[in-house]
C-alpha cells in the first residue's frame, strides 16, 4: 500500500522538471550573454570578472543561513518560492541600474536570493523523487534541455536586438521560475523526532567531505574563463550569436546524455571515480582551448562538458547526498555549494585579470585547476576503496 502522501498525487516529477527547466533557461541566458550585456553597459573586463564572481562570494553568507533554516523548519518548498520571488525582484533592480558599481551592487543583492536555490532544490528533488522511486537524472536532464533552449533563444535575440536589451530576457526567465516554484507540491514532513535528533555533522571538518569538495570545487572553478569570456572570444573570432549558442548547446547535449544514462552507469563509476574523470576531462578541454583551436574542433571540445561539468556535478551531488545525516540534507548540500562557490569566486575574479593580459591563453590556468581537481578525486577514490575493503 502506498503511503498517504503519495496517493491521488500526479505530476510531482513533472513539476520539479518544470522548475529545473525554468532555472536553466535563466542560466542559458545569463551565462553566455550577461557578460555581453555588461560590456554593452560599458563595464570593463576586470569589473566584469568581479561582477561575475560576486555571487560565488555571497553564497558563503546566503547558503548556510537559508539551507539551515530550510532544514530546521522542514520547509523546502516554501523556501524555494520565497527565493524565486526575491530573485525576480533582484533582476528587475539590475535592469534599472546604471554604471558598473551600481550594477555590481544590484547583482550582488540578487545573488543573495539566487545562490541558495540550487542546493535547496537538489535536496527537495532527491528526497521527493527518492520517496517515489524515480531516478534523479531523468528529471534533472530537463534542466539541461531547457538550458539549450535558453542559449538558442538568447543567441537569436542577440542577433536582432541591441545588447543593452538582453537583460529583459533574464527578467522574463526569472518570472517563469517563480511561477514554476509556486507550482511545486509540499513534501511530507519528516518522521517525528528526526529533526530533533539530528545533530549537524561537522562536514567542514570531515576529511572525506573536504577532499571531495576540493576536487569538485577546483574542477568546477576551472570553467571560469569559459563562463566569463568564451562568448566574447568567439564573437571576436567572427561567430554570430546563433553559432555561439550552438557551441554552448553541444556541451549541454553531451551533459544530457550523461544524465539519461546516469542510473545505468557501471558500478565502478562511484562518486569519487566520477570526480577523477571530471577533472581529467576538464584538464584536456582547457589545455586545448589555450592553444586557440580552429572552429571545427570546438564542437568536439565542447563534448568534454559531459566530463568537466557533468561527471563532477553528479559525483559531488551523490557523495554529499549519501554522506548527509538525517534531517541535514539541505545543510550538507549547502556546505558543498559554499566550497565550490569559494573556488569559483576566486577563479572568476582571477579570470578577468588573466583574460585581459593573455586572452585565450588564460585557459592554461584553468587546465591546471582541473588537473589538481582530478588529483583530489583520485585521493578520494583511493580512500573510498580502502574504506570499502576494511568493511568487508
Amino acid at each position: 500500500m502506498r503511503p498517504p502522501f503519495l496517493s491521488n498525487e500526479t505530476g510531482f516529477a513533472a513539476r520539479i522538471a518544470a522548475f529545473y527547466a525554468a532555472l536553466f533557461v535563466l542560466s542559458g541566458i545569463v551565462l553566455p550573454f550577461f557578460p555581453v550585456w555588461l560590456k554593452a553597459k560599458g563595464v570593463d573586463a576586470a569589473l566584469i570578472g568581479i561582477t561575475l564572481a560576486a555571487p560565488q562570494v555571497l553564497r558563503v553568507v546566503a547558503i548556510p543561513i537559508v539551507t539551515r533554516q530550510a532544514d530546521r523548519r522542514d520547509a523546502l518548498r516554501g523556501t524555494l518560492v520565497m527565493l524565486s520571488a526575491l530573485a525576480l525582484a533582484g533582476y528587475c533592480a539590475v535592469s534599472m541600474a546604471e554604471g558598473g558599481l551600481l550594477i555590481l551592487i544590484a547583482y550582488s543583492l540578487t545573488a543573495l536570493a539566487t545562490t541558495p536555490i540550487m542546493p535547496v532544490l537538489e535536496t527537495y528533488a532527491l528526497r521527493g523523487l527518492g520517496a517515489r522511486g524515480r531516478a534523479y537524472g531523468s528529471v534533472r536532464l530537463w534542466g539541461s534541455v531547457a538550458f539549450i533552449a535558453g542559449v538558442f533563444g538568447a543567441g537569436y535575440a542577440a542577433d536582432i536586438v541591441p545588447p543593452r536589451e538582453l537583460i529583459w530576457l533574464i527578467v522574463a526567465a526569472s518570472a517563469a521560475a517563480l511561477v514554476a516554484a509556486v507550482s511545486l507540491r509540499p513534501l511530507p514532513p519528516h518522521e517525528p523526532g528526526v529533526l530533533a535528533a539530528a545533530q549537524p555533522r561537522r562536514l567542514l571538518r570531515d576529511p572525506a567531505f573536504l577532499v571531495v569538495a576540493a576536487s569538485a570545487g577546483l574542477t568546477q572553478a576551472s570553467h571560469a574563463v569559459y563562463y566569463g569570456f568564451s562568448s566574447l572570444e568567439w564573437r571576436n573570432a567572427g561567430l554570430d550569436g546563433t553559432a555561439i549558442a550552438a557551441l554552448w548547446s553541444v556541451g549541454v547535449v553531451a551533459e544530457i546524455i550523461l544524465f539519461v544514462v546516469a542510473a545505468r552507469l557501471p558500478a565502478f563509476l562511484t562518486p569519487s571515480m566520477m570526480l577523477v574523470l571530471g577533472g581529467a576531462g576538464g584538464g584536456l578541454r582547457w589545455l586545448a582551448m589555450a592553444f586557440d583551436p580552429p572552429v571545427y574542433l570546438l564542437p568536439l571540445l565542447q563534448m568534454l562538458h559531459a566530463f568537466s561539468f557533468g561527471m563532477t556535478y553528479l559525483g559531488a551531488l551523490f557523495f554529499t547526498s549519501r554522506h548527509a545525516p538525517p534531517g541535514q540534507a539541505a545543510t550538507a548540500q549547502g556546505y558543498l555549494a559554499i566550497v565550490i562557490g569559494l573556488a569559483m569566486a576566486a577563479a572568476m575574479g582571477l579570470s578577468g585579470w588573466l583574460y585581459g593580459l593573455f586572452g585565450a591563453k588564460a585557459y592554461a590556468a584553468m587546465a591546471l585547476a582541473a588537473v589538481v581537481g582530478c588529483a583530489y578525486g583520485a585521493v578520494a577514490d583511493r580512500a573510498a576503496r580502502r574504506a570499502a575493503g576494511d568493511a568487508l
